[in-house]
């Protein structure tokens, strides 16, 4: 049985991942307090019906009072503004961590206004959907996926492994790297494949010889994929390419450089580079697969939409 590993846990903010900790903490009695803090009123309520937590606080600095862990669970561009805010109440010995997509930017824009008796432990849980808001929150969200953390040099080795303890006993899969190195990784398995996908998307709807009404009712699977990527939350992934903009473009050169390739196999008909490449993909997604990152199941584990299944018409 899994015992309290935080007396108060105060989460800044309450979309889908701090919702997700809020069920986790709760469900697997992993803390003895839950404060959870947000600006809007209508959010908090929201939270507070749901019972994702023990208080409710438009006020930060309250809700970190006395906390011995607190998560900020907002966009990466709020980081910087909301440390300084919550700094001056944060208990001595608290450990502080975020859940953003881009490390580095976080280190830079939190460090500089925290108190030298705290730990600093940045994170990213590898996990979410395109649903956002407190009701997006569910219990397995962080099952057998990869957190990632990114502790300083200088960081207390006793924090990172609480730290690392909660994680793995809300499901997820630990690895520790530098901040550096985080944001090169997921910039290509993660902020390129989503600026392709808001780019395809745009792309298809800004089409003259192409009504939007066409897109929509022709979409074929490639498509609709992409636009469910492309229906992130505009707020976060704004900031994301903001704040890891070298990473990204260093990505970008390369993709590009690739995508010229391919465009000229296409045109010169060179079938064989095509067939190399499709085969050296394919493996790609057959080894995500037997990492247990993804499903083999027919239409990715979609529920096929059949007139005779039960609830639908």
């Amino acid at each position: 049985m899994t015992s309290v590993l935080f007396q108060r846990v105060a989460l800044i903010g309450i979309g889908l991942i701090g919702s997700s900790i809020a069920i986790n903490l709760r469900e697997r009695k992993l803390a003895g307090h839950i404060a959870i803090a947000t600006r809007r009123k209508d959010t908090l309520d929201r939270a507070q019906s749901l019972d994702l937590g023990d208080s409710y606080h438009e006020d930060f600095a309250e809700a970190v009072a006395g906390a011995d862990l607190v998560v900020l669970c907002v966009p990466v561009g709020a980081c910087a503004a909301l440390t300084a805010l919550i700094a001056p109440a944060l208990a001595p010995g608290a450990i502080i961590t975020d859940v953003g997509s881009v490390k580095g930017a976080v280190v830079s824009a939190m460090l500089p206004h925290l108190p030298a008796n705290v730990h600093f432990v940045p994170g990213h849980p590898i996990a979410g959907t395109e649903q956002s808001g407190p009701e997006a929150g569910f219990l397995e969200l962080f099952e057998n996926r990869w957190t990632i953390l990114t502790p300083l040099e200088n960081c207390d080795k006793a924090a990172v492994a609480r730290l690392q303890n909660l994680w793995e006993a809300m499901g997820a899969m630990v690895e520790v790297m530098s901040p550096d190195h985080h944001d090169l990784v997921l910039a290509i398995v993660s902020h390129v494949p989503h600026l392709i996908a808001y780019n395809i998307v745009g792309t298809a709807a800004d089409l003259e010889t192409v009504t939007q009404s066409e897109v929509i009712k022709f979409s074929a699977s490639g498509f609709r994929d992409f636009t469910r990527i492309a229906a992130s939350d505009p707020t976060m992934w704004r900031d994301i390419f903001l704040t890891n903009r070298e990473a990204v473009l260093e990505m970008l050169t390369r993709f590009s450089e690739d995508l010229a390739s391919l465009q000229r196999a296409i045109r010169w008909g060179d079938g064989d580079a095509l067939f190399d490449l499709f085969t050296r993909t394919r493996a790609i997604r057959r080894s995500i697969v037997a990492a247990g990152q993804d499903t083999a199941d027919a239409n990715f584990g979609r529920l096929r939409q059949h007139k005779d299944l039960p609830g639908q018409q």
